[in-house]
């Protein structure tokens, strides 16, 4: 088994393009160093959709999802504001507050984030259920290049990690749009239905690179 996580971070430390499908990112510790940085060829984003699935048992603020631009270091970020008990969507640096998610420990939750630029709404759909969409930022698409961080929340361009804002746990089957997903599209996500994967960000192809101590290893089911 050590050889085998071996393998797979010497691999994706070369930012190849694997299918993750079956597995899971562990960040086992808190840090301010270890992260995993997802590549995307889009140089421009007018709207987008990230859904992702996380495993914690941390009770403080921390980081689900980070992407920068050169121009905003919270170009789109899902974060966890546990002194609330709110979620949060940063669009263009910009916080909408989302409360009354039932955000339990050592659970598996399924999170989306949309976001279009005509309307400026931001939404957020938390294991299933949709949340009050918000406006947030309208008018301006993103420009690239972008930087995805997982584990850690940007504070500047790729970088200004905070280890009190660092996630610990398990992560996995990260999707990222370029448009905002319908109703149906969600559910058939948060259910693991069939659904039309990521042109952004795709799990079962996805390019990344793991820096410092983050593994790959099959996704944990839970047994019935």
């Amino acid at each position: 088994m050590k050889l085998l996580l071996l393998v797979v971070m010497l691999a994706s430390c070369a930012a190849l393009r694997q299918d993750l499908s079956g597995k899971m990112f562990t960040f086992p510790q808190q840090t301010n160093s270890a992260y995993v940085k997802l590549t995307t060829t889009k140089e421009s984003l007018s709207a987008i959709t990230v859904c992702h699935r996380s495993f914690t048992d941390l009770k403080r603020d921390h980081v689900l999802f980070s992407m920068s631009t050169s121009g905003n270091s919270n170009a789109f970020l899902t974060f966890w504001d546990n002194t609330n008990k709110e979620m949060e969507a940063h669009v263009r640096d910009k916080a909408a507050e989302f409360a009354g998610t039932d955000y339990k420990l050592n659970m598996w939750h399924s999170i989306c984030t949309t976001w279009d630029s005509t309307s400026g709404l931001v939404q957020l759909w938390f294991n299933g259920q949709p949340l009050t969409r918000k406006f947030s930022t309208s008018g301006t698409s993103f420009q690239g290049p972008f930087i995805i961080i997982l584990g850690q929340e940007q504070d500047s361009h790729g970088g200004g990690f905070d280890l009190k804002q660092s996630f610990v746990g398990m992560m996995s089957d990260i999707h990222m749009w370029d448009y905002t997903l319908s109703a149906c599209e969600i559910h058939n996500y948060m259910d693991d239905l069939n659904f039309t994967p990521g042109n952004v960000l795709n799990w079962r192809a996805l390019e990344f690179q793991i820096v410092d101590r983050v593994l790959v290893d099959k996704e944990e089911k839970t047994c019935h």
